[in-house]
Formats: structure tokens, sequence, C-alpha cells
């Protein structure tokens, strides 16, 4: 069994434990694996070990990647902050997006989703610790911004997502989770909640994450050689 297969089983193990302590179906969290610069054969690996939901932060690595694995039945997700010139794109090559903050991307990424695809399923990505540094609309935010979301027409409005201060504290781990849920709870229709990385996922189920997204965990340290500085804390 080759490394990351041993890791997938780990997390997998790490996930199930979480999901029966909280008395959950382990099959109710779906593990996104965070990819961004690691390389094409590391994810043919991951996808070789059962994985197929695979999330990237920066868009020209994604594509580069999804051209050298397009023969694999893989689910691309955008995790990262999305800059205008980029929605195009995005749009055109991606099945969700998790960091969805303002009315004018989700704009552009429904004009700009082809017709011949489903309609491209969204988070909104809200900043529930209010961190300058961080990405993501402020809690009071969402309730206009997803009603507004929720009618454009090639879009499909799942959820929320976040990424919170780190904390080495459960109680504040899950404190924060729970203010996601929340908000999640205040709105019809929504099913998904996306939070949750290496080290905070068992708080993160704890409060219902419907995604955990997990990167070092299961391809080890990342090398940023090269990678633009999103300044967005997006750890994995």
């Amino acid at each position: 069994m080759s490394t990351i297969a041993k890791n997938i089983a780990k997390v997998v193990s790490r996930i199930c434990d979480a999901a029966q302590v909280s008395a959950r179906e382990a099959a109710s969290v779906g593990l996104l694996a965070v990819s961004k610069t690691q390389p094409a054969h590391a994810v043919r690996e991951a996808h070789e070990a059962g994985l197929n939901d695979f999330g990237e932060n920066y868009l020209q690595e994604a594509l580069d990647k999804q051209r050298l694995l397009d023969d694999l039945p893989l689910v691309w997700h955008f995790i990262g902050p999305i800059q205008s010139n980029k929605t195009r794109a995005i749009a055109e090559h991606f099945d969700w997006v998790h960091s969805v903050d303002r009315l004018k991307i989700a704009q552009r990424l429904s004009d700009q989703r082809p017709a011949h695809l489903p309609p491209l399923n969204i988070c909104l990505q809200v900043n529930v610790s209010g961190e300058d540094s961080k990405s993501g609309c402020a809690p009071e935010e969402v309730a206009p911004l997803a009603a507004a979301v929720a009618q454009l027409p090639n879009l499909r409005l799942r959820g929320l997502m976040t990424i919170p201060a780190p904390s080495d504290d459960l109680a504040e781990q899950r404190a924060a989770f729970a203010r996601l849920r929340h908000l999640l709870e205040r709105e019809d229709g929504l099913d998904t909640l996306s939070m949750g990385m290496s080290q905070d996922l068992e708080s993160a189920i704890a409060e219902g994450a419907t995604w955990v997204r997990i990167g070092t965990a299961l391809f080890g340290a990342r090398d940023y050689s090269g990678k633009p500085d999103t300044n967005q804390g997006t750890p994995a």
C-alpha cells in the first residue's frame, strides 16, 4: 500500500470515529482531498485509493492537472479566492465552488457557465472569525447574499464554507463551526457545510460538516515555491 493510500485510510478512520461519536453516519461526511501544489501523479494515486473529489486553490495549476487527468472521472472543487478575471475558466472547468463571497462573482459564474453543463454547485464562504486576512462575507451578509445567489439560473446554491481562525482548543474550534451551522439552519434548502481541515476535522464533524477539506494529512507537507501569495490563510 502506498503512503498516500495509507494516509487516506487513516483519515477515513478519523472521519468514521468522529461520526460515530456524534451519532452520525460516516457516509454523511464527504472527504475532499485538497490537492493544491500536489503533482498530477499524486492525485491519480489518491483516486486509485478510492477518492474522487479534489480541491484546488490555484487556477492555472488546476487546469494543467485536469488536462493530465482527463481520463479519470474526477469531481473538481475550486476552494481558493476568486478574482473576476478567473471566473470564466472556473465556470467552465469545475463542478463545485466553495469560495463565493460576493454577488458579483456569483453573477459572473452563472453568466459564464456553459449551457451543456449542469448548474455549478456553490458554497458561500463566511468569515466566522472576523479575520482581516481571510476572505468571506460577514455572517450578517449571508442571508441577503444567499437569497440573491439562489436566483441565478446556472448555479445551485448548496451551502456555506468557512476557514476559522486556527486554534488548538477544541471548544473554540467547535464554537466557530457552530456559528456556521447556525447560519445554515436559518436558510431553506441548503444541505452543505464545508468546514474542517487536517487539524480540526473532528470538531467540524461534531458540528455537522458534510465536507471536510483535507490536504496535509493525505499528501504531506506542501511546497509553495513558485505559488502566488494569496494571503488567505487556507491550510487544509
